[in-house]
């Protein structure tokens, strides 16, 4: 799959061509649908959900802020838009709960938890190698493959894959009380 001229494609958006939507559709609208499948398994609606994605990103043109690719983006945004789904989908369901009490208390001992637990993940990131720490972030945080990764660095895919194994190494020996 061919990424546009990320620079080109902004001016395109910002000049209101509807073209330019129907190019990002017709490339990225299975990755999309693929991001949202892995947190909503009605295709139907994953189907609809990958819509509102293209529908945001088209009302959003004028103000976007695309740093890496347009497949990165898209895909933060489909991942965005299922979670905002599981999120209100499960808001429904507590309103209806009985046992509401106890479920704030048990939420904001996790809540915590959470939060002592990211700050240890946090803090183990700080610990990797510059360039392999790089390469973690363009991973889990932007969302890049291996290939993107590669490309963005200068580095080969099997530099990144072996980089990333270091990664997980280093954080699974940092975290390791806090892994089962």
């Amino acid at each position: 799959m061919a990424e546009l001229d990320l620079a080109d494609t902004i001016i395109r958006l910002r000049k209101n061509d509807k073209k330019v939507l129907h190019e990002l559709f017709e490339l990225y609208y299975q990755p999309v649908c693929s991001a949202i499948f892995r947190y909503i398994k009605d295709k139907a609606l994953v189907e609809d959900m990958a819509q509102n994605v293209f529908i945001r990103f088209w009302e959003k043109r004028h103000s976007i802020e695309v740093n890496s690719s347009f497949s990165a983006y898209l895909r933060r945004m489909a991942i965005n838009e299922a979670l905002a789904h599981l999120r209100k989908q499960k808001h429904y369901e507590e309103e209806f709960n009985p046992n509401m009490v106890t479920e704030v208390d048990r939420g904001v001992e996790q809540q915590y938890l959470h939060s002592e637990l990211q700050q240890h993940v946090t803090n183990a990131i700080n610990t990797l190698p510059p360039k392999c720490k790089i390469v973690f972030q363009l991973s889990r945080h932007e969302g890049l493959t291996y290939r993107e990764i590669a490309e963005r660095m200068g580095i080969s895919a099997k530099t990144v894959e072996n980089q990333m194994g270091k990664a997980l190494r280093i954080l699974r020996e940092e975290l390791k009380g806090y892994l089962s």
